[in-house]
């Protein structure tokens, strides 16, 4: 007799996130390498500590739009969708599997808005791949072109350090393009 696992999909289990995400995963090894503590005291004088309602944690929000860079996922919409269902974004961002992902409207509206005219989004990517360097998760041994290792003709044991500067802005355009084809495909104005 033929058994269906739907009967699976209804049934509760006793589950740890801790135990869903891979040890190798690239978030697990973020996590234990870059501290995100920083962010706070860079976006403080941008929130008002007693008027209006709680904030969404602001490493939560530069956590979710740092997913969003480095998976280029293209649009906050479907960052949210993205992190609603992966139980590793989940679990990066300190999200149980059941606990509300914030709205990807108050991603765009903080970008937009509350850190509109910073340097905010620059500094906070700097600080966060300078960390990264620290500790050798980032370094300029391997050059990927079309998705094919190249492998260089060249001394092994002889090289030059180079520092080179990317710029966040061109990922924040492109957000910002996915805003207002949404807008205007909803008929609303810009």
């Amino acid at each position: 007799m033929l058994r269906s696992n739907r009967d699976k999909q209804q049934q509760y289990e006793f589950v740890s996130i801790e135990d869903l995400v891979p040890k190798d995963h690239l978030l697990r090894l973020m996590d234990r390498y870059i501290d995100f503590s920083f962010i706070d005291e860079k976006v403080k004088p941008l929130y008002c500590e007693d008027n209006g309602r709680p904030a969404v944690d602001p490493v939560m929000l530069f956590k979710m739009i740092l997913l969003g860079y480095c998976y280029g996922i293209r649009s906050e919409r479907q960052l949210e969708r993205e992190i609603q269902t992966n139980v590793a974004y989940r679990w990066f961002l300190g999200l149980g599997l059941t606990d509300r992902v914030p709205d990807h409207s108050t991603i765009s509206w903080n970008r937009r808005k509350r850190f509109k005219d910073t340097t905010i989004f620059q500094d906070i990517f700097d600080e966060i791949v300078l960390q990264a360097i620290s500790h050798r998760m980032v370094g300029g041994r391997v050059l990927i072109t079309d998705s094919t290792h190249l492998k260089a003709n060249a001394n092994k044991h002889k090289y030059t350090k180079e520092q080179v500067q990317q710029n966040t802005k061109d990922y924040l355009d492109e957000l910002n393009a996915a805003v207002e084809a949404d807008r205007s495909a909803e008929g609303k104005k810009p």
